[in-house]
């Protein structure tokens, strides 16, 4: 007598299936709508911030909504997950979490070095430049003496804020230590003890932390940095170069005398908020009075608040040079940065300032967009965990290995998928900026999914009176994390292209070391 093995579809609908080559299928679809579930939401998240500028938006929800797939995830599946399924599907959430840390911290962390690498002994030419205002080091690309390839010769160089970024994300590691002690500890009252205790400490960082930008915004005020070179880049760089790249001093001085409406000969303050309103510097995330005042304090060399035409000529000239250095991404023997026609610049220069009721228009737009982005992302997240979270369960008994192994791999490369892409076109500018905001990136995102996926996790553990079994996960991430902080808080500001290999290495050590923890010594 023959047995025949069913499944039952989620919801009532979605299909399913019991053989493995069907569970891979449905794995990678669902896979798939999760990369866009993940890229609606972050697509919306940014659009918000673009228009809400810095400021507690931009430092507490703006964060969170980038984490909102991986959030959703874990809350949806421990929430709807029966008595006889939340372990598994705790373990999985654990493995989640986990492997998303672990993957930015590893392949996404070492892919920055190994596309942004440069020769680290040609000179910064900020130091040297008396008219570099901005301070940006920018690195000089002679062809002739090109270095050739080295592991030790070839790296990025880094800032001081990227060391006090990754300084923030070693905090995150005191409730993952703190949870060691569930793994001592013999008494189920004792380890609930200390899950609350950490949750409570997780809570206070994650509060702390949006807290701290709001009063010390350096950590917004390097996105604001990183979108106002962006917006020149896509914008300045077209209308304002000559046909060999370099700043058309004639075209800039016609730009001030638009800006200067009382033809005074100097651009003050409500000139200058015109000009800002007009080129709708918030469609790149820059509120109106950081960029001004920025404007100000790289223009005006008199220190008269108000800037004449050789300080306009000198500032944007200056933003040119650093833009221009920016995107040049040492293409030996390449002369010209930007071949543009010059039907498209004529195209470009011909409105400057759009009208208030257009921009007007334009806003409420962004709005609805952003809005409509993330209720669409969300509501993808939500369908697919129970779904998500079964297929991984099933694959997983169908080819015989842990379950939280396929969630440690497979749904964070899903969820990192398009941070992995942005961080390797960032550093491909190969400067000591990009890297260093693009490092502050991934440390940033680090932080926040440790402590809201913890919190997010404890909570559950705490409602749903789960049993703690995932000491091998946060063991993993507490010994990856603390390395890695501490390698990028107190090495040399030059990181050398092997650290990458090394970096590399981590993650299958750490695949490894969840094996031998879990299988070999049994921990739970």
């Amino acid at each position: 007598m023959t047995t025949t093995v069913t499944c039952e579809p989620t919801y009532g609908f979605l299909p399913c299936t019991t053989k493995v080559w069907g569970q891979l299928f449905l794995l990678v679809v669902y896979e798939y709508l999760l990369s866009l579930s993940e890229q609606y939401i972050t697509s919306g998240s940014n659009l918000f911030f673009k228009m809400f500028g810095t400021g507690i938006f931009g430092a507490s929800l703006f964060h969170i909504l980038g984490m909102f797939p991986q959030l959703i995830l874990v809350l949806v599946s421990g929430v709807s997950a029966s008595e006889e399924t939340i372990q598994t599907t705790a373990t999985i959430s654990m493995g989640l979490l986990a492997g998303s840390t672990i993957m930015m911290l590893t392949l996404i962390w070492g892919s920055v070095i190994a596309f942004g690498s440069y020769d680290l002994s040609e000179t910064s030419s900020s130091s040297s430049n008396p008219d570099n205002i901005g301070g940006t080091s920018s690195i000089s690309s002679n062809t002739n003496n090109k270095k050739p390839f080295s592991l030790t010769g070839y790296g990025v160089r880094t800032d001081t804020e990227t060391r006090y970024s990754a300084t923030i994300m070693l905090l995150s590691m005191v409730p993952f230590l703190i949870l060691q002690l569930a793994q001592i500890l013999t008494s189920a009252t004792a380890t609930r003890v200390v899950v609350l205790i950490s949750l409570i400490i997780t809570l206070v960082l994650l509060v702390s932390y949006c807290t701290y930008q709001v009063f010390e915004p350096w950590i917004q005020d390097r996105r604001l940095e990183y979108l106002m070179r962006k917006y020149i880049q896509r914008n300045l760089l077209h209308r304002l170069l000559s046909p060999n790249g370099r700043p058309d001093e004639f075209e800039i001085k016609k730009l001030f005398h638009r800006i200067d409406k009382n033809n005074n000969s100097r651009i003050s303050s409500t000139e200058l908020r015109a000009f800002i309103l007009g080129i709708q510097i918030e469609e790149v995330g820059l509120d109106e009075e950081d960029f001004e005042t920025k404007v100000v304090e790289e223009f005006d060399i008199s220190g008269d608040i108000n800037i004449n035409e050789a300080e306009f000529v000198r500032g944007v000239s200056n933003w040119l040079n650093k833009a221009n250095n920016d995107v040049n991404d040492h293409a030996q023997g390449e002369t010209r940065l930007f071949h543009i026609s010059s039907k498209k610049n004529n195209e470009e220069k011909q409105s400057l300032l759009p009208s208030k009721k257009g921009s007007e228009e334009k806003t409420w737009w962004n709005y609805t967009k952003a809005a409509f982005l993330i209720t669409l992302g969300t509501a993808i997240s939500i369908l697919l965990a129970n779904p998500l979270m079964d297929t991984v369960e099933d694959f997983s008994t169908s080819v015989n290995i842990p379950s939280f192994l396929v969630s440690y791999v497979v749904i964070p490369l899903a969820l990192n998928f398009r941070l992995a892409l942005t961080s390797i076109a960032s550093v491909r500018h190969k400067t000591e900026k990009a890297a260093s905001l693009t490092f502050s990136e991934l440390y940033g995102a680090v932080f926040m999914n440790n402590v809201s996926g913890l919190v997010m996790f404890l909570g559950l553990v705490c409602i749903r009176d789960i049993s703690w079994s995932v000491s091998a996960e946060v063991l993993v991430v507490l010994l990856i994390c603390t390395a890695m902080g501490l390698l990028a808080t107190f090495s040399s500001t030059k990181v050398k292209f092997w650290t990458c290999i090394l970096v590399y290495l981590l993650y299958p050590i750490s695949l490894l070391l969840l094996y031998v923890l879990t299988n070999l010594l049994g921990w739970s």
